[in-house]
C-alpha cells in the first residue's frame, strides 16, 4: 500500500507533514497506472482523475480548502492553509457510463 502526495505546492506539503500525515511519494502529477488497490491519493485532484483512483480500488483523499478569492492563485503556507480549514476528507468518486 502505497501513500501519494499530489502537489506542486510546497505548503500543501509541509501541511501534511505538520499534521503528521505518513506519505510515501510526492508527486506534482499523478499518473493512474500507478495506483493499485489499497493505495491512498491525497490532493485536489479534477473529479475524472479522482473516479479513476477509486475505479482502481484506491481511497481518495481530498485536501479541502475554504479559501477566499483574494487568497486565490497564490502560494499558500501552512499556517494560511490551517487558518483556513485545511483537511483531509474522504471521497468516493464514480464515473457514470
Amino acid at each position: 500500500m502505497t501513500t501519494y502526495l499530489v502537489t506542486r505546492h510546497p505548503g500543501a506539503r509541509d501541511w501534511t507533514q505538520e499534521e503528521g500525515m505518513a506519505v510515501d511519494l510526492v508527486v506534482e502529477h499523478l499518473d493512474p497506472a500507478l495506483i493499485e488497490p489499497g493505495d491512498r491519493v491525497v490532493g485536489s485532484l479534477p473529479v475524472n482523475l479522482a473516479a479513476e483512483v477509486c475505479a482502481r480500488g484506491a481511497r481518495y483523499l481530498h485536501l479541502s480548502l475554504e479559501l477566499p478569492r483574494v487568497w486565490r492563485g497564490r502560494e499558500l503556507t501552512a499556517a494560511i492553509m490551517r487558518a483556513h480549514g485545511a483537511r483531509i476528507e474522504e471521497f468516493r468518486v464514480t464515473r457514470i457510463p
